[in-house]
């Protein structure tokens, strides 16, 4: 992946970066839901910035850089983490390593069950270490969403490669009904934690970061953008 990023001006720029843009570029859809909220905000969008801040040690929190579709690699050099939107942020005394997942009626694709089938030593390995880093025990059960696991894990990823204090992994959704709710508690569960809507809750110092999630309702105006 490229170290030189080019800016961008609009939001239909970030349909460029998408992995199936000609699929995944519709009104309605997360991947287009998204980048027109946080491109039109320029930095956290009101509803994001207002549950971020509830959280004291994220006091004065502010957008560094915004990364639409940023791929974090994992440790075999395979497929990355794709995050729809990575965010560096700085509060009034650290940094904070942000991946932002978007969702509108999309699931949060396969389980533990349906991504183990016919599985390879290299699937294996990667599962092994995403537990590593995640500071899991024991494989997540089959009914847990593949999806968290790899997504949590490139918040913590970048939060060490910037030297950043904090990682969060946060949800933005744009359902009327919080689809895929249930399965974000599942996932927070693995920590002990309870997720809530609207709420940031602490996972505890995780691979050398202290780990957040939240899942944030968002601005139902703009799946019609």
């Amino acid at each position: 992946m490229s170290k030189i990023l080019i800016p961008i001006q609009s939001a239909e720029d970030w349909k460029q970066f998408l992995a199936e843009p000609d699929k995944q570029w519709k009104i309605g859809y997360s991947a287009r839901t998204i980048a027109y909220c946080w491109q039109e905000a320029n930095g956290l969008p009101d509803e994001v910035r207002s549950v971020l801040l509830r959280e004291p040690n994220f006091e004065g929190l502010e957008t560094l850089i915004a990364i639409p579709e940023h791929k974090v690699m994992l440790n075999d050099g395979a497929r990355p983490s794709q995050n729809d939107l990575w965010v560096l942020a700085r509060t009034n005394s650290s940094l904070v390593s942000i991946a932002v997942e978007g969702k509108v009626s999309e699931s949060f694709g396969p389980t533990m069950a349906e991504w183990s089938v016919n599985q390879s030593k290299g699937k294996l390995e990667r599962l092994q270490y995403l537990c590593s880093v995640l500071n899991l025990a024991a494989k997540p059960d089959d009914d847990i969403r593949y999806q968290f696991l790899h997504r949590t894990a490139s918040a913590i990823i970048e939060a060490n490669r910037f030297y950043a204090k904090h990682a969060v992994m946060l949800v933005h959704s744009f359902s009327d009904s919080n689809e895929g709710f249930t399965d974000y508690r599942r996932f927070l569960s693995l920590f002990n934690i309870t997720g809530e809507l609207n709420k940031v809750v602490f996972a505890g110092h995780v691979s050398g970061v202290d780990l957040y999630f939240t899942w944030v309702c968002g601005d139902k105006q703009y799946r019609k953008r």
